[in-house]
């Protein structure tokens, strides 16, 4: 089974991840936004989820880690925990 390294910042609305995904375009730290801004528990970690299975997390999220492009940041993508900014590290 595959497995992933992602980071995320979740928010509760469209417009705020938008604005935040500017904020990345614009150069700055994906950890320091997630700090900022996810309302996830892993905000406090830079918005690290670590390392997962195919299949642990919801499956828009599952889908966004495991057919799109490493290193470059998704999103809005929308779950039922809110709208999320993800970037993956790394797949395996």
């Amino acid at each position: 089974m595959s497995r992933a390294h992602a980071l995320h910042i979740l928010v509760k609305t469209k417009e705020e991840a938008e604005a935040i995904k500017k904020e990345l375009d614009a150069g700055k730290r994906f950890a320091d936004l997630a700090r900022q801004h996810s309302t996830c528990p892993s905000g406090k970690n830079g918005g690290d989820l670590g390392e997962f299975r195919q299949g642990d997390m919801v499956a828009p999220f599952d889908k966004v880690v495991f057919s799109k492009p490493t290193l470059e940041v998704h999103g809005p993508v929308k779950t039922q925990f809110g709208w999320h900014l993800i970037k993956t590290l790394s797949r395996g």
